[in-house]
């Protein structure tokens, strides 16, 4: 049974704490917030040892596994701490507000030995998955492009305010919610982003973040896409488009998959819906006892935030910019 600490006891940590629950492998024995409430309230929920210092926590409970769940200015931190003491860490997405912070991170696991993963969950939807599998076999041709389209209202005011802080946040919606879409974009394609081109705007009625963003990019295996995010006021919109020269998918995570092949769309059928939280921690283990590499990896979850980087460095250069295999953008 392998014994697991979560930092941070915000809204996400719940998802982490039920499957933890629900695994027949895994303890959760404490939760650690700077609100002592919420960390209270948390350990009540879900049975564990409350804290309100995580550093404290990790000493004195001395976990096999770490769960780091703060807001992104703390994740460096939090995770070479752990990584210090001995736990290997699943870290929520995005993985640092930078490349320097995911160097930082990816140095502290290698020396001391232990497994790293990032939190992109995209990857254990069944529809997700059906997607990619689809593509890997060719059924629709050859993947030319692919359309991803998000829109919520990112400037809710329940939404806390650390997240329209870019000191804190490292940036806004692209930064938030642009690495599931680049993510999506590279896993589904197998492939990495090598050119960016983007825009950005600033009209939120508070913080100093960007509350949209529109980008193109180009993979190194040669597709095209576009990124398209507004955290304004509209209609919630989450999807997207793969185009093949034989047909098309249309991805609505969370939802389901349709497939055209020349005509309208039809829905395809996918696997039963597991928690996307319970696979990722069977993949972690998994990494855990084979000593390999998990798929969403310290460099994998760096070269996402690298691609949002050089969409930021596109906007105020007003230019195309590469992204360099080892993920600096020039």
């Amino acid at each position: 049974m392998y014994r697991v600490v979560v930092i941070g006891a915000g809204e996400i940590a719940n998802s982490h704490l039920e499957a933890i629950g629900a695994s027949g492998e895994l303890q959760a024995v404490a939760v650690a917030d700077i609100d002592a409430d919420r960390a209270r309230a948390a350990g009540r929920r879900f049975g564990v040892t409350p804290y309100v210092s995580y550093r404290e926590m990790v000493e004195r409970e001395q976990p096999d596994i770490a769960v780091v769940a703060l807001p992104h200015h703390l994740h460096r931190e939090a995770a070479v701490f752990a990584a210090e003491h001995g736990c290997h860490i699943l870290l929520e997405k995005p993985m640092a507000r930078n490349e320097a912070e995911c160097d930082a991170i990816i140095r502290a696991a290698q020396q001391h030995g232990v497994t790293l993963m990032v939190g992109h969950t995209q990857h254990f939807k069944p529809e997700n998955r059906r997607a990619k599998e689809l593509t890997k076999t060719g059924a629709l041709g050859r993947l030319v492009m692919v359309n991803d389209t998000r829109h919520l209202h990112y400037f809710r005011e329940e939404r806390p305010a650390w997240f329209l802080e870019r000191a804190k946040a490292g940036g806004g919606i692209l930064m938030n919610l642009g690495v599931h879409s680049v993510d999506k974009l590279q896993w589904l394609t197998d492939s990495r982003v090598v050119r960016v081109k983007a825009s950005v705007s600033h009209f939120g009625p508070r913080g100093d973040v960007e509350g949209s963003g529109l980008a193109y990019l180009e993979t190194d295996s040669g597709v095209a896409a576009t990124i398209s995010q507004s955290g304004y006021k509209g209609a919630a919109k989450d999807e997207t488009e793969l185009i093949f020269t034989g047909g098309m998918l249309k991805l609505v995570s969370g939802k389901g998959l349709w497939m055209s092949d020349g005509g309208e769309y039809r829905r395809v059928a996918v696997e039963e819906e597991v928690d996307p939280f319970a696979l990722q921690f069977a993949e972690l283990l998994q990494a855990i006892r084979s000593g390999s590499e998990p798929e969403c990896s310290g460099a994998y979850g760096k070269s996402v935030v690298c691609v949002v980087e050089a969409m930021y460095r596109s906007h105020c250069l007003g230019a195309e910019v590469e992204v360099a295999q080892g993920g600096t953008a020039r």
